[in-house]
């Protein structure tokens, strides 16, 4: 059973929707119960970095997703906010992340004609060793994105792939159990089944 985080900000019945169309077991739950009971996790986010961190906190399931992720060590995806708040903090809030992964979330820096947030369809380069992507596609694989803020990994090694978008940027991470993409893999039609399909089947 894939249990997708329910603390009042994200996507959740868009991304319940399409893990039951790649034939997944999924619930949507905020309880710890739930969370403790599931095979793997998904930690879905729209909005500002700080209250998406606050509403989490709020819920009191910190210490539930910490015990689950980091030491019996099940795999969670972050989407979106979700990947950014797994990381160490954000220039978008004072409130620190989860501190999951090293890494940190920064603003797309101003530039001539690149306008902000990167809203639309764009192509991500997978990395040699990512788990979640097709790396031997005929077609590259194209996702939803919809961000005015993006991971920075401290290790080269996390980086499971990347984007262009004024700048080269981590579209998707990995360490060990940790998952992390940056665009909406529920709003990404086939491409977006088909990682899901994958992390269903890590």
């Amino acid at each position: 059973m894939i249990v997708i985080v329910d603390y009042g900000v994200g996507n959740v019945g868009s991304v319940l929707n399409m893990l039951r169309k790649v034939g997944a077991r999924a619930r949507v739950s905020g309880a710890a119960a739930d969370i403790e009971a599931a095979n793997k996790l998904i930690l879905p986010g729209v909005g500002h970095f700080g209250r998406g961190m606050t509403q989490l906190a709020e819920t009191g399931l910190i210490p539930t997703l910490e015990e689950q992720v980091l030491f019996r060590r099940k795999p969670v995806l972050g989407i979106c906010l979700g990947m950014q708040m797994m990381t160490r903090g954000s220039e978008e809030s004072d409130v620190p992340g989860l501190g999951w992964v090293d890494a940190f979330t920064h603003r797309f820096p101003e530039a001539p004609g690149l306008r902000v947030p990167h809203m639309g369809w764009n192509v991500v380069r997978p990395s040699v060793n990512a788990h979640l992507f097709e790396r031997d596609a005929a077609e590259a694989e194209r996702f939803y994105f919809v961000h005015s803020y993006y991971v920075r990994a401290a290790d080269p090694a996390h980086v499971a792939a990347t984007c262009r978008y004024g700048c080269d940027f981590v579209a998707a991470f990995e360490a060990g159990n940790l998952f992390g993409v940056q665009f909406h893999p529920e709003k990404s039609h086939l491409f977006g089944m088909g990682l899901l399909r994958k992390f269903v089947a890590l």
